[in-house]
C-alpha cells in the first residue's frame, strides 16, 4: 500500500500534517510492504491549484490512500474516480500517521 500525506514542512517524521490539503507545500509517500515502511517526502510539484491536479499527480505515483485533516468535496470526488481511498480528520505529525498505519496493518 502507498499512502500520501500532505505536510506543512520537510521535517522528517516531525513534519506536521497540512490542514489545507490542496495547498500543502510537501507530501509524504509512505509505502507499506511486508511489514516494512518506507517514507519519501517531496515538495509539491503542482504549482497551480487546478482542480484534480494533485489527485492525478498522486495517482501517477501509485498512491492507494490519502490521509488528511480536511479536504474539499471536489478533491474527494477526484480521488474516488481514481480509485484512491481518503481518510480525513487526522491531525498531528507524520510520526502520528505512521502509528495509525502500523495499527491498521
Amino acid at each position: 500500500m502507498k499512502v500520501a500525506v500532505p505536510l506543512k514542512s520537510d521535517s522528517g517524521l516531525d513534519s506536521p500534517i497540512c490542514e489545507h490539503f490542496g495547498r500543502a507545500p510537501y507530501f509524504a509517500l509512505v509505502t507499506l510492504k511486508d511489514g516494512e515502511v518506507d517514507v519519501n517526502i517531496f515538495e509539491n510539484p503542482v504549482v497551480e491549484h487546478a482542480a484534480g491536479a494533485i489527485p492525478q499527480m498522486l495517482a501517477e505515483r501509485g498512491v492507494n490512500k490519502v490521509i488528511a485533516t480536511r479536504m474539499g468535496e471536489k478533491a474527494r470526488v477526484f480521488f474516488k474516480q481514481l480509485g484512491i481511498d481518503v481518510a480525513i480528520g487526522i491531525t498531528g505529525t507524520l510520526r502520528d500517521v505512521l502509528e495509525i498505519l502500523k495499527k491498521e496493518n
